[in-house]
């Protein structure tokens, strides 16, 4: 049998939602390199292995099944793989602190720091290793002062290579990105490795769409570009509480001020508030950052897009209370939706782990239904299913999730929803029905003349009494 001799050796540490889609997409584009994913969580590698991938991304599996067995390997046996590899991804998670200073709102970097000192330990060679996790600025000179005191003699250049993508886009966003950034500290080492890692991007990204920079640009450029995003976000659920007072439509404003080239349509969707694992995170890391650094009024401004996201998500519990009658108590309420997103199965911040949790403390009967989701749904709810299995069903079947229930919340944009037989489920609900849209994605009218009672986020009520 003649072993393949690979131009490089590219190791991923974490077999996340950055790491498996990107190694995946870079073996698929580079059959002359060696890419491995490995990960101390036996069973999340058990699952890439196999056509049940541990994460759900549109064309991800199409992906990986052309390169698996390969050039894109999955392994458990991290020192080994440490210890052959020219290039280190970094993709380890980096949560918001729980404990001591900067409780929520800091990054916890023991993860990364672990990682380090892994790699010293089973390093024999020098390497480049590249931060691929979301992390603050300035931690790639933490990361370098652990991995180069160590007494091997041996060189690590420290790379900042953040990912900008978008879950339920990001097979498509890692083919053709709007811009790939890669940080490097100025010396000829580092821009000699910095160009080792645009050699591997350069093989189907043009050259014009690789940016470079120093390393604490690359690492802020993250966090900045998250918290402008979910600024915009925050800006458009503030206005959808007040159209909802003046009979103004939300979604009308938005195409309005979408058309001004200089604010664009992109994340003007209004809705029941923004998730995912790195809009909150990031901004809370920035706030942290700012108020560091003695800039309370900048930390301020930050902390507040948050605050209006945290608005919205009680906003639309409240309203739902107050429309049915002030009382949910013992009523069945259908939750269409419970990934953060359309097309992913991640729920990490979603809006409707508040949303259930809330409804659930009112003593709510809730149905949650959601195509990919639904395992994450039971882990984000563990607390609620051991202290009454009877308050939270599951199912994938929506006209199952809406049968004798007092109403639907829309917590998810998913196609599927927009076409269900609203005639047929609305015959099977309690009434009077309720609709409470969190994503605007319904015809509204259509389902008022059906019979519903429809609340739209930013929408005039349609009520029948």
């Amino acid at each position: 049998m003649v072993v393949k001799e690979f131009e490089k050796r590219i190791l991923c540490i974490g077999a996340g939602y950055v790491g498996g889609p990107t190694m995946a997409m870079i073996a698929a584009k580079c059959p002359q390199y060696e890419v491995t994913i490995v990960d101390i969580n036996t069973a999340r590698i058990d699952a890439w292995q196999t056509d049940d991938l541990p994460i759900y991304e549109p064309g991800l599996l199409e992906v990986v099944k052309q390169v698996r067995d390969k050039n894109l390997f999955f392994s458990t046996e991290i020192d080994k793989n440490i210890k052959k590899a020219d290039i280190i991804f970094v993709s380890v998670n980096t949560p918001t602190k729980t404990y001591g200073e900067g409780a929520g709102k800091a990054s916890d970097l023991q993860f990364l720091e672990k990682t380090a000192r892994n790699i010293i330990s089973a390093a024999e060679s020098d390497k480049i290793i590249v931060e691929k996790s979301t992390l603050p600025v300035r931690t790639a000179h933490a990361m370098e002062r652990i991995l180069n005191t160590n007494d091997k003699n041996l060189h690590f250049d420290i790379l900042s290579n953040p990912e900008f993508l978008a879950e339920g886009s990001a097979i498509a966003d890692l083919e053709n990105p709007d811009r790939v950034l890669i940080g490097s500290r100025e010396t000829e080492s580092g821009i000699k490795a910095r160009n080792e890692v645009v050699g591997i991007y350069a093989n189907w990204i043009p050259r014009e769409k690789i940016i470079t920079s120093n390393l604490w640009s690359a690492e802020l450029s993250k966090l900045v570009a998250n918290a402008f995003l979910a600024q915009r976000i925050s800006s458009i659920n503030s206005i959808s509480a007040l159209c909802e007072k003046t009979e103004a439509n939300i979604t009308e404003i938005s195409n309005a001020i979408g058309t001004d080239s200089r604010i664009g349509s992109k994340f003007l969707n209004a809705s029941v508030g923004f998730g995912g694992s790195c809009f909150k995170k990031d901004i809370l890391n920035l706030v942290y950052i700012c108020e560091s650094y003695g800039l309370n009024e900048v930390a301020k401004y930050w902390e507040s897009v948050v605050e209006i996201n945290d608005y919205q998500e009680k906003r639309f519990v409240k309203n739902m209370i107050t429309l049915m009658f002030n009382t949910i108590s013992e009523k069945k309420i259908a939750l269409f939706g419970f990934a953060f997103k359309a097309n992913t199965g991640d729920t990490r911040e979603s809006p409707a782990i508040y949303v259930a949790r809330h409804l659930v403390n009112e003593h709510a009967k809730l149905t949650i239904t959601d195509p990919k989701a639904i395992g994450n749904a039971k882990e984000d709810l563990k607390p609620y299913l051991k202290e009454d299995i009877s308050s939270i069903q599951f199912t994938e079947n929506p006209y199952e999730a809406a049968k004798d229930a007092h109403a639907i919340a829309i917590l998810t944009e998913w196609d599927e929803y927009r076409d269900l037989d609203y005639k047929k489920i609305f015959g099977s609900m309690e009434k009077p029905a309720f609709i409470f849209d969190g994503r605007d994605i319904l015809d509204h009218e259509k389902l008022f003349k059906i019979g519903f009672n429809v609340s739209a986020i930013g929408k005039p009520l349609m009520k029948h009494f």
